[in-house]
């Protein structure tokens, strides 16, 4: 990495970083020079890979926040508190989600409250909170740039048979994604969208049994990316050069039709 493409001092916030994309992205950056602020619910496992990652890069400081982004309060103290604690921020990687699947007749409110709650207003919350710092760390920061990540899904572009709500909530996150990027870019925010396709994580253990069977029966056969292909991916996009902006980044399983 050349230091262009360096994150030396930069600080970088990650939602969802408990597990999956999430903490792998916070060892990615780590990695590149970040430090890094964990933002998730389950503090135990944000505290085994803060232990991690500043026994790898002490340089990264890691600082655990325990919190529901889907809680707008939750949300602003998240953003707050890195900003106290680490002086500053230079990159979101919005990250939190739910996929719960299956069929809109008949389905659980409950489960589309959770996704309508993660999967849009918490990406919501976490950027209007952020993004005064976003904009000031354009402008004062060494590298002059700053970053918005937010991971959408396959889900985001198409809209699939039992994935109707899920479709939903991704589709909402390119629009907003396409919408603040024309606002900010300008001033020297990059707002980057991420569509994963079939990733090996926890998250279809969320759904029904049923659910997830017909996920593993689609996926039979494919070999699933891996979390760390999706925080490269992420790496990639916030260490470009100052003129340089990924918008929007498409990573799918070769094996993966659509």
């Amino acid at each position: 990495m050349t230091i262009e493409t360096e994150l030396n001092g930069s600080v970088a916030l990650i939602t969802g970083a408990s597990s999956g994309i999430g903490a792998a992205t916070a060892e990615a950056l780590a990695a590149c020079g970040a430090r890094v602020a964990l933002v998730a619910r389950r503090r135990d496992r944000l505290e085994s890979l803060a232990q991690r990652i500043a026994g790898s890069h002490p340089h990264a400081e890691p600082l655990v926040l325990e919190a529901d982004i889907g809680e707008r309060a939750a949300a602003e103290r998240a953003v707050s508190q890195t900003v106290e604690r680490l002086g500053r921020l230079d990159v979101l990687v919005n990250n939190a989600g739910v996929m719960l699947l299956g069929p809109i007749e008949g389905a659980p409110l409950e489960e589309w409250e959770r996704m309508l709650s993660v999967n849009v207003a918490g990406l919501l919350y976490m950027s209007h909170a952020a993004l005064p710092h976003l904009l000031e760390a354009a402008q004062s920061s060494p590298r002059k740039v700053a970053d918005l990540v937010n991971i959408s899904s396959v889900a985001g572009r198409v809209a699939r048979l039992g994935s109707g709500v899920y479709n939903l909530t991704k589709h909402g996150v390119g629009a907003f994604s396409e919408s603040l990027r024309q606002e900010v870019t300008g001033r020297h925010v990059r707002v980057s969208l991420i569509e994963p396709g079939a990733v090996d994580t926890e998250l279809p253990d969320h759904n029904r049994p049923e659910i997830r069977e017909q996920i593993d029966q689609r996926f039979e056969g494919v070999e699933r990316l891996r979390a760390q292909d999706i925080a490269q991916a992420i790496a990639y996009v916030v260490t470009r050069p100052r003129h340089v902006a990924i918008n929007e980044l498409l990573v799918r399983p070769t094996e993966q039709q659509a």
